[in-house]
């Protein structure tokens, strides 16, 4: 995690000089706008001490809080890519528990793990291909050709697994089951990766073979996705002799501290560096599915309910939505929006000229459309100085929109494809959109290590739409919001 040594001008928000904020009707023109009837009060600037801790940055001792943030963070693509939903690929992943029990008591190995690679890479099934040639990856814990005949010691005859499953999709179409059935036990004697048992063996005969090498379970099943040379010279280029924990390589190693292990992680480009929290996140899903199913079929609901995992952050039966432009105006004088600065030297953040530009239409100043939770304000301006702190350079980001109330989003969804009929993360002010256009290359690579690590540590959930980054920020961003301190 960068580590901010201090954290001053990080935040600026707009207050009053004293009093609340009020929403009122202007005389002149009856729109319902904000502060005085001369106009938006003046900025005082909100500053953190100096010296003040980051609360997002690693220490080994929260090892464990940051992995299960990390896991948290990073399950929405099971969800959203598990054939036949993540019930039924937990469901068949379940159906391999005591071959993998076998296994691992063999191997002095955690079943626990070796069950989430198989829902990680194959969703249960021992059949699966990634690569139609049989040379990639095939079977339960998705084994390269190569890697299985080479390492692994498996029998892989590549050209006749092709001949036999070329055979079994062709009986298959012709309805005759028993037949492929006798097939497919043919072809897991030259092909070991389709024959199960032979698969978890060998998994775990690479988790062995790699935890000799790298002294670690953890960095073993990294590993077993980023393979032992890459992972050793990351290790070797973040330094500091021991081999870290991977909690420690990952959340440590940013562009500006431990940068070339950093580099070295970004130009895998494959998921390598977010393999291991992906595995734990399985590991969670199949805890859940054999202690609660009916949670296991809510997370999933919520995770899938749209393009990013921020209805589990703030579910739509336990959140609160601003209905009218009235709500909105309670809202800010209960202190429970802040209002959205212009100010991109202090914030690193621009605000749109066009935010708000829906509120005449509803008779009201587009003040009220301009502002955010406490958590997302705080949020955003600390994605803005990982942002600056990762290279991206002095150019604000432009944010495009922030709160809106249901009213202001069904004249939205009128004309924007893009704006939801439904259930919107806008109306509860905890989400913000950021324009996708960027100063250069290094600010775009920047603002995308933030987004990156704030997903990792589960503070946001992010969806790329065509003209903007929407970002939802979680609830535990008020860390950043309790280190606010108002200046004189």
């Amino acid at each position: 995690m960068l580590r901010l040594r201090v954290f001053v001008a990080l935040a600026v928000v707009l207050v009053l000089g004293a009093g609340a904020l009020l929403a009122f009707r202007d005389g002149s023109n009856g729109l319902l706008t904000l502060g005085d009837p001369g106009g938006v009060p003046d900025v005082s600037p909100l500053v953190l001490p100096d010296g003040a801790p980051d609360p997002f940055a690693y220490t080994e001792d929260r090892r464990g809080e940051f992995e299960r943030r990390a896991a948290k963070g990073l399950s929405h693509v099971l969800y959203e890519k598990s054939p036949g939903g993540i019930v039924a690929s937990a469901r068949r992943t379940a159906r391999w528990r005591p071959l993998a029990e076998q296994v691992a008591s063999k191997s002095g190995l955690d079943a626990d793990l070796i069950e989430a690679i198989v829902l990680l890479e194959s969703a249960g099934r021992s059949d699966a291909v990634a690569d139609p040639q049989l040379e990639g990856a095939v079977g339960l814990t998705q084994i390269l050709a190569a890697t299985g005949q080479g390492l692994l010691e498996m029998r892989v005859d590549v050209a006749a697994s092709r001949r036999l499953t070329r055979r079994i999709q062709r009986v298959r179409g012709l309805g005759k089951p028993r037949e492929a059935e006798r097939l497919e036990a043919l072809r897991r004697k030259v092909d070991q990766r389709f024959d199960p048992r032979r698969a978890l063996e060998a998994t775990a005969r690479y988790l062995d073979f790699a935890r000799g090498e790298l002294g670690r379970d953890d960095l073993a099943v990294v590993s077993y996705h980023m393979g032992v040379g890459n992972l050793m010279s990351v290790v070797e280029d973040f330094g500091e002799g021991e081999r870290p924990s991977y909690a420690r390589l990952f959340f440590e190693s940013t562009p500006s501290s431990h940068g070339a292990a950093w580099r070295r992680l970004a130009e895998l480009g494959d998921d390598s560096s977010t393999y291991y929290w992906r595995v734990l996140a399985a590991r969670d899903i199949m805890r859940t599915y054999r202690a609660d199913r009916d949670a296991l079929a809510r997370e999933n609901e919520l995770q899938t309910a749209k393009n990013s995992a921020e209805e589990v952050l703030h579910p739509g039966d336990e959140t609160e939505r601003y209905e009218s432009p009235d709500d909105l105006g309670d809202a800010y004088g209960d202190d429970d929006l802040r209002p959205f600065p212009n100010a991109p030297a202090r914030t690193g953040l621009r605000r749109d000229r066009a935010m708000g530009e829906l509120a005449g239409r509803l008779e009201v100043g587009r003040e009220l459309y301009r502002g955010l939770r406490p958590e997302a304000y705080a949020l955003a301006l600390y994605m803005a100085r990982l942002a600056r702190e990762a290279g991206g350079g002095d150019a604000p980001l432009t944010v495009t929109s922030t709160v809106r109330d249901e009213a202001y989003q069904g004249l939205l969804a009128k004309g924007n494809p893009e704006a939801t009929t439904n259930y919107s993360l806008h109306t509860t002010g905890f989400t913000f959109d950021v324009l996708r256009r960027y100063s250069g290359d290094r600010q775009a690579v920047a603002f995308q290590f933030a987004l990156d690590r704030l997903e990792a540590l589960n503070l946001i959930a992010w969806v790329r739409e065509p003209a903007a980054i929407h970002v939802t920020a979680a609830k535990d961003a008020g860390a950043l919001v309790s280190l606010l301190k108002e200046e004189g």
